[in-house]
């Protein structure tokens, strides 16, 4: 799986939450408008499936369904908990682990 590094700027108002370090780079989640973001990018179309799919297997674990999309190679995700007033909580912070963690990162 190739996963391309991508630049993230940040507004005074966002915050870096999750911070995991790559062979070459750094690919960081962020905090905005109550939701945790990423984006992921594949070498193509198979591959963001397949990703998506063992996502999917480990959020259906967690009871904790990610809002994401995807467009051919990328996947974006935006996770809050709805539960509780759609604020991130601890569910969304592991479930941005996990997700990270499938990735190979």
């Amino acid at each position: 799986m190739i996963i391309r590094e991508f630049e993230i700027s940040l507004s005074p108002n966002h915050s870096q939450i999750i911070n995991q370090t790559t062979s070459n780079f750094i690919i960081m989640w962020e905090e905005k408008n109550n939701q945790l973001y990423k984006k992921f990018e594949f070498k193509d179309f198979s591959e963001a499936f397949a990703f998506m799919t063992r996502v999917a297997l480990e959020a259906e674990k967690m009871n904790h369904h990610p809002l994401w999309t995807n467009v051919w190679n990328r996947v974006e995700f935006w996770l809050s908990t709805h539960d509780a007033g759609d604020i991130v909580t601890e569910k969304d912070t592991k479930l941005a682990a996990k997700i990270d963690k499938v990735s190979g990162q």
